[in-house]
C-alpha cells in the first residue's frame, strides 16, 4: 500500500487545502479587524463573523445533495471560483473606501456559502484517493494541518491588515485560485459509479442518527463548536482592548495551531493510552482552562487556559472522522456529512455573537465565565452520555 506522503492524488488535495486554509485563517482574523477599525463595535464584528457562519446551517443539506448527486470536483472548483469572485470584490471595495459593513456581511456571507459546498464535496474527494485502512491516518494529517494553517494563518493576516487593510483579502483569492489548480490537476474522481438518484435529502440525516456514536459526537462537536468561535472573538476584542497589536492579536491566534501540530504528534501516544470516549471526555474536561481568565483577566492567560483542549482535538478528530467516513456508504456520504456538519455547525455563528454583544454590554470577565458554564454543561453531558460509553470504535478508526 502507498504510503499517504507518496499519494500523489492526496499531496495534492492537502496542498491545495493548505493554502486555502491558510487565507481563509488570515481572513477570519482580517474581517474582524476591519470591522473594527471601520466602526469599533464588537456587535458589528460579531454580526460578520455570524454572517460567514450561518451559510453552513442554511446550505449544507443541499449541498450534500449536490455532492452525492453530481461531479463533486466540479462542485469543489465552483465553490472556490465563487470565493475568488466575492472576496475579490471585497478587495476592491476596501482598496476604494467603499467598504461599508452590510457589504462585508454579504462578502462574507458569500464565502460561507462556498465554504458549505466544498465542505460537503470534500470528504468523497479524500475516499476516493485514501484507501479505507489509511481514512484515521488522513483525518489525523488533516488536523495536522489545520494546526500548520492557524499557526501560519492569523500572524500573516495580521501581518497583512497591518501593512495594508485590503492585502489579507488579496492573500485569501489567490488562496483560492491555487486551491482549484490543485484540483484541476487531480486524475480520479471523486465519486464511485452510481445512479442517478439515490434518495432523498434526509435519507443523510437518517443514517447519522441512527448511529447513536455518530448522533451523540456531531452534537457535542456542534456545541463545541459553539463555544471555540466565541473565544476566539473575544481573545481578539480583549486584547484589542487591552492594547495588543494587531499582529500580536494575530500570533496569539496562532497558538491555538501550535496545539493542534504538536497535539497531532501526540495522537498516536493518546489512542494507545486511552479509549475513544476517553479521547473525546479529555477534550471536553480540558476545555475547562477558560476558566483561568476568571482569576487573572489577560488575553495571555485566556490563550494560555484553552491550549490544552486544542491538544487533544486532533487526537479525538482522528478516532470520530475516520470511523465515520468509513463507515458511511459511498453514495451518503454528502448527505452524510451534511446532516452532522449542519448539526455540528448550526449554532457556530452564535457563539461569536453572543461574545460581541455580551463584550459591548458586560464585562470581558462575565463573557468568559458564561462560556465555562456552558464547557461545563458539555463535559457532564459527555461523561454522562450512555452512546460514548457503549460504542466503542475500533482502533484503526
Amino acid at each position: 500500500m502507498i504510503p499517504l506522503r507518496r499519494n500523489r492524488n492526496f499531496l495534492l488535495l492537502q496542498a491545495g487545502q493548505l493554502l486555502s486554509s491558510i487565507g481563509t485563517a488570515s481572513t477570519s482574523i482580517a474581517y474582524p479587524l476591519l470591522v473594527l477599525a471601520l466602526t469599533r463595535s464588537a456587535i458589528l464584528a460579531g454580526v460578520v463573523a455570524f454572517a460567514r457562519g450561518v451559510p453552513s446551517a442554511l446550505f449544507l443539506i443541499p449541498a450534500g445533495v449536490l455532492a452525492d448527486r453530481r461531479d463533486r470536483k466540479a462542485l469543489m472548483i465552483a465553490a472556490d471560483v465563487a470565493r475568488v469572485v466575492a472576496i475579490g470584490s471585497l478587495v476592491v471595495a476596501v482598496a476604494t473606501h467603499h467598504a461599508g459593513v452590510w457589504f462585508i456581511c454579504v462578502v462574507a456571507f458569500v464565502e460561507g456559502a462556498g465554504a458549505a459546498l466544498f465542505s460537503a464535496a470534500r470528504p468523497g474527494a479524500v475516499r476516493a484517493v485514501v484507501p479505507e485502512s489509511q481514512l484515521p491516518d488522513a483525518a489525523g494529517a488533516q488536523t495536522g494541518q489545520d494546526g500548520a494553517v492557524q499557526i501560519a494563518g492569523p500572524p500573516i493576516g495580521g501581518a497583512l491588515f497591518a501593512l495594508g487593510r485590503a492585502l489579507p483579502f488579496v492573500a485569501d483569492v489567490i488562496s483560492y485560485a491555487f486551491s482549484s489548480a490543485s484540483l484541476l490537476a487531480m486524475r480520479v474522481p471523486f465519486q464511485q459509479p452510481r445512479d442517478a438518484d439515490r434518495g432523498r435529502a434526509r435519507d443523510g440525516l437518517r443514517f447519522l442518527w441512527s448511529r447513536p456514536f455518530l448522533r451523540m459526537t456531531a452534537l457535542l462537536f456542534g456545541l463545541g463548536n459553539f463555544i471555540g468561535p466565541g473565544l476566539v472573538l473575544a481573545v481578539i476584542v480583549i486584547g484589542r482592548r487591552q492594547g495588543v497589536s494587531a499582529p500580536v492579536i494575530g500570533a496569539l491566534t496562532a497558538v491555538f495551531g501550535v496545539c493542534l501540530l504538536a497535539g497531532s504528534f501526540l495522537t498516536p501516544l493518546l489512542r494507545r493510552t486511552l479509549t475513544p470516549r476517553g479521547v473525546i471526555l479529555l477534550e471536553l474536561w480540558t476545555a475547562l482552562g477558560c476558566a483561568a481568565f476568571l482569576v487573572r483577566p489577560s488575553v495571555f492567560v485566556l490563550v494560555a487556559g484553552m491550549a490544552p483542549s486544542i491538544l487533544v482535538i486532533p487526537s479525538s478528530n482522528a478516532i470520530v472522522h475516520g470511523y465515520r467516513i468509513a463507515e458511511t456508504p459511498d453514495y451518503l456520504l454528502g448527505r452524510s456529512e451534511a446532516a452532522r456538519l449542519t448539526l455540528s455547525l448550526s449554532i457556530a455563528p452564535l457563539g461569536p455573537l453572543l461574545a460581541g454583544a455580551l463584550m459591548a454590554r458586560t464585562s470581558p470577565r462575565l463573557t468568559i465565565g458564561v462560556f465555562t458554564v456552558m464547557a461545563l454543561a458539555l463535559a457532564l453531558w459527555g461523561t454522562l452520555s450512555p452512546s460514548l460509553r457503549r460504542r466503542r470504535p475500533s482502533s484503526s478508526a
